[in-house]
């Protein structure tokens, strides 16, 4: 699950101001948590709480109102009562990646994807984009091979998967659909040579860069041993009420 936090705060200074080379520096002044990295701590709290899903989501866009949220996401989590609101968006991936270390079984962890996302993200591609990289992230950390875990998730969700990041980095702009960016970070961590190598082909595409590294990071660090320092450089980022969440939840249910 760091491997997502990671991939969020390098890619969270590049989401306004894209790049389309994967020379650039690892870590700025500027980079930080936003979103992604609340979002997928608060699911990692239900998690270890038993708590409901929903509930979570809300209480950690309290806590953190200004991290970057969507404009429906911000809507649906100011009323308790809100019902899901068929959003296709890539939020419902970008969250998902304690799913994969919480699951003991391929069904469990497509069963917990689908559950955190149709919490708001109840669109069929939205549900997708969950299971795809939940999956991804726990064959990865099963010990499947790259090509298994890409013909696995391309068999089940029907993504195509088949192109590569310099065939689309000139013409790729900002899409936070599922399906206009799930396909794009599980491509960067098939070409990635190490866990670094993966963050930096998913940025250099442009786009929306954070939650597309956050999402390749999740099946990289599952897949990948992590730089010590990189490692360190992250969690020095985070504030104590999420390095808490983490550190609990990495004590539980393993890294």
């Amino acid at each position: 699950m760091i491997g997502a936090i990671i991939g969020d705060i390098v890619g969270s200074v590049y989401e306004e101001a894209n790049i389309k080379t994967k020379d650039f520096p690892l870590f700025q002044r500027a980079s930080r948590f936003t979103d992604d990295t609340v979002l997928t701590l608060a699911l990692a709290d239900a998690y270890l709480h038993e708590r409901d899903v929903a509930a979570c989501f809300r209480r950690f866009c309290a806590w953190y109102p200004r991290a970057g949220y969507g404009a429906l996401f911000k809507s649906w989590a100011a009323d308790p009562a809100a019902p899901p609101y068929n959003s296709f968006g890539n939020g419902a991936a970008m969250r998902v990646s304690a799913a994969a270390y919480v699951a003991r079984s391929r069904e469990a962890v497509l069963q917990l994807a689908r559950d955190s996302a149709a919490v708001t993200h109840n669109h069929s591609e939205g549900i997708k984009g969950a299971e795809a990289i939940a999956l991804a992230t726990f064959l990865a950390r099963s010990g499947a091979s790259k090509a298994e875990v890409m013909t696995s998730v391309a068999d089940y969700t029907g993504y195509d998967l088949g192109f590569s990041l310099a065939d689309i980095r000139d013409g790729y702009f900002f899409d936070a659909t599922c399906q206009g960016s799930v396909p794009q970070a599980l491509v960067a961590f098939r070409e990635g040579e190490d866990f670094e190598d993966v963050l930096r082909g998913a940025i250099s595409i442009g786009g929306d860069s954070d939650t597309i590294a956050c999402m390749a990071g999740s099946v990289a660090g599952a897949f990948y041993p992590i730089p010590a320092a990189i490692d360190r450089e992250a969690r020095g980022r985070l504030d104590e009420r999420l390095t808490g969440v983490l550190a609990l939840f990495e004590g539980r249910f393993g890294t």
